[in-house]
């Protein structure tokens, strides 16, 4: 029989408004393929099997769906987000704070457009880390099991990488979005800040952190985010002729990219030049005092969550103790500063004037995904250095509040998907979204991992 595992949320959507499949049978499919599946790859903290069916029923029910964007769609929640009746884990055992009484807004927006929550993602503790790991589980590329899917939203770009579900919820303070999108061969953008309600940990991580979705489409992109924004989804138009700049400078002195990352921004640039665009070299200019503004907020994001949660300190993996710590000195030495993000946010803004470009183009990795293993029994120093040397470009645009995105653009010799991130000023989310469709467009990318989803039938939306 036919499944709609494979679907994408707008087939989907399309599919249950029209009455051509239910949502009931939609969830249904793809909590079987969760049960398949999900056990090598481990995406997945909690599964709201019969609940999730529950609420599919409901969707059933209602006379009128067409104005459900995400009718029937089912859908994953990062474990870090409030989704009632469940606990916020938070990557980890020692990081759960309580049953939560109600959802976040963000999940409120979501069941609101008639998407289906099947379960909670799993992250690295505290949203800290760019691997996904605890004591219970190491979280698996679907792309290659031996490495990691990234983080801290490993497990929502594991979940869509294998087509558990088409669409994911997840957040970025520091790249937890975009770094999983890179690992996993997804869209990923993280909007700009204020675009939607955040309301994560004591202030949104000095409000760096922003949420969004992964997705194997650019068009499942513009659904979520226009959903999280409390907007209405507007079709894409390929955009004018614009100017792109690109750089491969790292915001991380002596971190460079590999061959691969190089490669893939000559070939996304030669892409945009294909469809008309102007292509210029143009570098930002990444000073020390940024990365020590960097360090010092992301330390003391930690420390600040930690309190706000009423968590102890000694429940946590050692990496991340460690790294609360740092952040709980940084804070009391006053290494933490607004001015100074404020000063790089500025900057930003300035270069796009500057140097007359409307979009950058950056490599999203400078190497390869680390290996897929227990990074939260090895030491902060360990987990630091593995981070940096593999994802340096995602964190200026948090410090900045710019909206970004990351598009496939192949694959690596070893066969892992390789991608660009693209980075524009205020407000430019739609722009950078339509540039990506231009991507998907000229040189469309497998939606997911080869073998995956598995043992399903072709979807009845792809035939």
């Amino acid at each position: 029989m036919p499944t709609w595992v494979g679907a994408t949320a707008k087939q989907i959507a399309r599919g249950v408004r029209r009455g051509d499949v239910s949502a009931t049978q939609v969830v249904a499919d793809h909590l079987d393929h969760i049960g398949q599946t999900d056990a090598d790859l481990a995406a997945f903290r909690m599964v709201r099997g019969g609940e999730a069916l529950a609420e599919a029923e409901k969707v059933d029910e209602q006379e009128d769906l067409a104005h459900l964007p995400l009718a029937g769609v089912p859908i994953a929640v990062k474990e870090n987000t409030a989704v009632a009746g469940l606990p916020t884990w938070n990557g980890s055992a020692g990081a759960r704070t309580a049953v939560a009484e109600a959802d976040h807004e963000v999940v409120r927006r979501l069941r609101g457009a008639g998407a289906v929550i099947l379960g909670v993602t799993r992250m690295s503790e505290l949203g800290l880390w760019g691997v996904t790991d605890d004591q219970t589980a190491v979280t698996r590329n679907p792309w290659d099991q031996a490495r990691t899917a990234g983080g801290s939203s490993g497990g929502a770009a594991a979940a869509v990488a294998a087509g558990l579900v088409p669409i994911a919820h997840a957040n970025d303070g520091l790249g937890s979005i975009r770094i999983p999108a890179a690992c996993c061969g997804l869209v990923g953008l993280k909007p700009g800040r204020g675009a939607a309600p955040c309301q994560l940990g004591a202030d949104d991580w000095f409000g760096l952190a922003e949420h969004g979705v992964l997705t194997s489409t650019v068009a499942d992109a513009v659904i979520g985010f226009s959903v999280l924004a409390g907007r209405r989804a507007e079709k894409l138009m390929p955009p004018d002729r614009l100017r792109v700049g690109t750089s491969l400078r790292s915001p991380i002195r002596g971190v460079q990219p590999d061959g691969p990352n190089r490669d893939a921004v000559a070939a996304a640039g030669r892409l945009l030049a294909t469809a008309g665009h102007d292509i210029m070299a143009a570098d930002p200019v990444y000073s020390s005092a940024l990365g020590l503004t960097g360090l010092a907020t992301w330390l003391a994001a930690g420390a600040a969550d930690l309190h706000d949660a009423g968590l102890d300190r000694r429940s946590l993996q050692p990496r991340s103790r460690r790294h609360v710590a740092l952040g709980q000195w940084a804070l009391r030495h006053g290494y933490v500063r607004e001015a100074d993000r404020t000063a790089w946010r500025d900057r930003s803004i300035q270069f796009f004037t500057d140097h007359s470009i409307d979009v950058l183009l950056t490599p999203a990795l400078a190497a390869t995904p680390p290996e897929a293993a227990a990074w939260s029994r090895r030491s902060w120093r360990s987990n630091l250095l593995s981070n940096i040397r593999y994802a340096p470009y995602a964190a200026p645009w948090n410090i900045a509040g710019l909206p970004a995105i990351v598009v496939p653009v192949g694959r690596r010799p070893d066969g892992l998907p390789v991608a660009v991130q693209l980075v524009g000023p205020p407000g430019s989310e739609l722009l950078l979204l339509g540039v990506a469709g231009q991507f998907e467009m000229i040189a469309p990318w497998s939606r997911h991992a080869p073998g995956f989803p598995r043992s399903c039938p072709q979807s009845p939306a792809s035939t």
